[in-house]
């Protein structure tokens, strides 16, 4: 590291946990983040300003007025632009050091297994169970840790599967892909925009902890958040021997 990254991160960097060797983890490490909206908004932007080297930012979607009242990776100026451009340039504002690559395409399952193999850590920020599913499949397969949150109405969730221990539990795992599951829109049920700011950046965090090797993850547990009450719950979650996903 320069003069510049030493003064740039120092806080990091003071931290014992942290210090000069997990900094530098964090400038060599390979972010995949699926999805710009609400959840990858604060998660981008905190990946980008603890000075995560690579990050990819995968969303096909255009940033509308009504995004604005949560995701903050946006601006009024930049309504009609496609999102991972946007936040691209949101990123870039505050930390121009960072590569940051901009993919606006909607990823099937073989151009996720591509984009999966080569992250060290996945952010999966989408507000869909076809999607999650297809990521937690390409995360099992090339055995990249998965980070995924949640948030509707006033209620968020966030948990971490990690497949490079036999042991942890698959997305899958908790939430069956064989099971009908009712996706439900913010556009139809709502959303309390700070709970959106709070799940992607304990994302964020979640994913630096996994980079740099400290503390213990959420792999095993998710954590319930109850917005009204601004109250937690942490439930065990274990790994399905029938799974056809992590136990195949």
């Amino acid at each position: 590291m320069d003069d510049s990254q030493l003064l740039r991160y120092s806080r990091h960097i003071l931290l014992d946990e942290i210090g000069i060797e997990g900094q530098q983890k964090l400038l060599d490490a390979r972010v995949l983040v699926i999805g710009a909206g609400g959840l990858g908004s604060p998660a981008a932007l905190y990946l980008a300003s603890a000075g995560v080297g690579h990050i990819t930012l995968v969303d096909d979607d255009e940033v509308d007025l009504t995004n604005l009242q949560r995701q903050i990776a946006h601006t009024t100026e930049r309504v009609g632009r496609k999102k991972a451009e946007s936040a691209r340039e949101a990123m870039a504002q505050i930390n121009p050091a960072v590569e940051v690559l901009a993919l606006v395409e909607r990823a099937d399952d073989a151009r996720l297994a591509e984009l999966v193999q080569s992250a060290d850590v996945v952010l999966d920020c989408t507000d869909n169970f076809k999607t999650r599913h297809a990521v937690n499949r390409a995360c099992v397969q090339h055995r990249v840790p998965l980070v995924s949150g949640a948030v509707i109405r006033f209620d968020g969730q966030v948990s971490v599967f990690d497949p490079r221990s036999a042991e942890n539990p698959c997305y899958s795992c908790l939430f069956p892909q064989d099971q009908a599951f009712e996706d439900v829109a913010c556009s139809t049920m709502g959303v309390f925009a700070p709970l959106v700011g709070v799940v992607g950046a304990m994302q964020a965090a979640e994913a630096l902890k996994l980079i740099m090797g400290i503390g213990e993850s959420l792999a095993g547990r998710l954590l319930l958040l109850d917005g009204l009450r601004m109250e937690w719950s942490s439930i065990r979650i274990g790994r399905h021997d029938t799974c056809p996903v992590c136990a195949a």
